[in-house]
């Protein structure tokens, strides 16, 4: 799960394993996999970072220092 803001600044809890993709067009626009879609205030990159964080407290995906390579950008 995953903490996002609406445009209209409302916080609201995604389960980040419903997301099919996101893009940014000019706003973020997160597509569910049912076909519900979703725009939100935080960047693309947000959105990936806090996917990538959840998916990583969950052991699916490895932390970078488990990782042959270090990409100092990913926080």
């Amino acid at each position: 799960m995953i903490l996002l803001t609406r445009l209209n600044k409302e916080e609201f809890i995604l389960n980040a394993e419903l997301i099919r993709y996101v893009e940014s067009c000019p706003d973020t626009l997160i597509t569910l996999t049912n076909g519900d879609s979703v725009m939100v205030k935080e960047t693309l990159d947000v959105v990936v970072r806090r996917v990538v964080a959840y998916h990583q407290s969950k052991n699916l995906i490895p932390k970078p220092e488990y990782l042959p390579y270090k990409d100092n950008n990913i926080s």
